[in-house]
């Protein structure tokens, strides 16, 4: 059996309708795995496969993971879990969030939410031996001029790894986490699709190159299996080397 065989695994992957978190969902139903996703919309039917949400295999279900409430309220998607990936994130544009309201919401979703979803699957995953994947990201490393509030929640994030790896370990719980540099999703259209900022971008990526969501899905594989057994607390940077 290859130690990326999920067959009998039940994962869940929080923001996995889309983006990185969609093909993050996709690499672990491809390789035998139960996979639910939780996702913003009430439908999902509502989502645009040509814009990277392809839920065809998964569960799916609404949970608005900036409400503690919602994600208290969220019906458990399977009798057990084995992988909780955490891959919830916002960000707002024009300075908004140097203004209450927007740091507010960026938080609330990207750093927030993380500490509840793992306190909610803190029991299934002890019975499991489980793991859970942050995605947190390389700005949580650097500093972001325009974006204060995602920033913080991403240097956050990989904090909050570090921590839980710990905490959680008593639990036979592994907590562990991946950075991403600039992939082609969604939340970097302000990037990708400004000719001028996304030249600039290329140039500072030794790799040349924007990152696909199915590349950060193969850090995540592999911390969620059995060759990662002795991993804990990490965030694994994948950027093409944009960070060196």
């Amino acid at each position: 059996m290859s130690d990326f065989d999920f067959t009998g695994k039940n994962v869940l992957v929080v923001g996995g309708s889309s983006g990185i978190g969609n093909g993050i969902a996709h690499a672990f139903l491809k390789r035998g795995a139960k996979v639910a996703v939780w996702g913003t919309r009430a439908n999902a039917s509502d989502y645009d496969p040509a814009a990277g949400s392809d839920l065809t295999g998964l569960d799916y279900a609404q949970v608005d993971v900036g409400d503690p409430d919602a994600i208290e309220a969220a019906v458990m998607p399977f009798d057990g879990l084995d992988v909780l990936v955490l891959s919830q994130g916002i960000v707002a544009y024009k300075k908004a969030e140097f203004r209450r309201e927007g740091w507010d919401k960026v938080m609330s979703v990207n750093i927030d939410s993380l500490m509840h979803c793992c306190e909610k699957f803190r029991p299934a995953l002890g019975e499991a031996k489980g793991s859970i994947i942050i995605i947190s990201s390389i700005s949580g490393l650097q500093a972001n001029i325009g974006n204060p509030a995602y920033a913080a929640s991403k240097a956050g994030a990989i904090s909050l790894t570090k921590t839980l790896g710990q905490a959680y370990a008593r639990d036979g719980i592994r907590v562990n986490g991946v950075a991403p540099g600039l992939v082609d999703t969604k939340l970097t259209k302000a990037t990708t699709e400004n000719p001028d900022r996304l030249e600039g971008a290329l140039r500072s990526i030794p790799l040349r190159r924007l990152g696909q969501p199915d590349e950060i899905a193969g850090g995540v594989l592999f911390l969620a299996s059995p060759l990662a057994s002795y991993v804990c607390g990490q965030t694994i940077v994948v950027d093409g080397g944009l960070t060196l």
